[in-house]
């Protein structure tokens, strides 16, 4: 398990300029938006417009705070809040979003179609849940609140643990309640 503070995360430019991207981890390590086979970033959206298209890519967006937006995606818009589930939808169709009121923060996975697919759930967490690992890595990323991690890691909010596919379950508790959002993202293709 790697541990990864979001006082660590790296701070890039959208790819569209218009707004700056805190990427949490990528793979492989300081890959550029050209040539990553996964990425995990935040960002902030504080006005109306188009997302940036990524050739080849599988996206899922999660709302972390704000009111929401509206996504549209080749069709009618869907209605994005922080209670939502997590949205996939393919990176390089047309996206635009309209805030419903006032800028958001969002959680945004994005893996290269044709070798690594992912999926996203968000979990609440009461106590201690055991999850098996059946992937090739996880992450598991802070909400909010505090939680730990195999008993051992602790995050705070915005920080997560990237595991490999070597751990057979992973274990997370809190305290008193957190929030956390668990990444599964598995290879398709061996690397050349």
């Amino acid at each position: 398990m790697h541990v990864l503070r979001a006082s660590n995360h790296r701070q890039m430019p959208w790819k569209n300029g218009g707004g700056v991207t805190t990427e949490i981890a990528v793979a492989p390590p300081l890959a550029s938006v050209a040539d990553f086979d996964w990425r995990i970033s935040m960002a902030t959206v504080a006005s109306d417009g188009p997302f940036s298209r990524f050739e080849g890519i599988d996206r899922t967006l999660t709302v972390l705070s704000g009111e929401g937006l509206e996504l549209a995606v080749e069709g009618p818009p869907v209605r994005l809040t922080p209670a939502s589930k997590p949205y996939p939808f393919p990176g390089d169709a047309p996206v635009s979003a309209r805030l419903i009121a006032g800028a958001v923060t969002d959680f945004n996975v994005m893996t290269r179609r044709g070798r690594w697919t992912h999926r996203v759930d968000n979990l609440s967490i009461d106590g201690t849940r055991v999850l098996p690992v059946t992937v090739d890595a996880c992450i598991v990323f802070c909400r909010s609140g505090q939680i730990t991690v195999d008993g051992s890691s602790v995050l705070e909010a915005h920080d997560a643990a990237l595991i490999d596919a070597s751990a057979d379950t992973l274990e997370i508790s809190v305290g008193g309640s957190g929030k956390a959002i668990i990444v599964h993202l598995s290879q398709t293709l061996s690397p050349e």
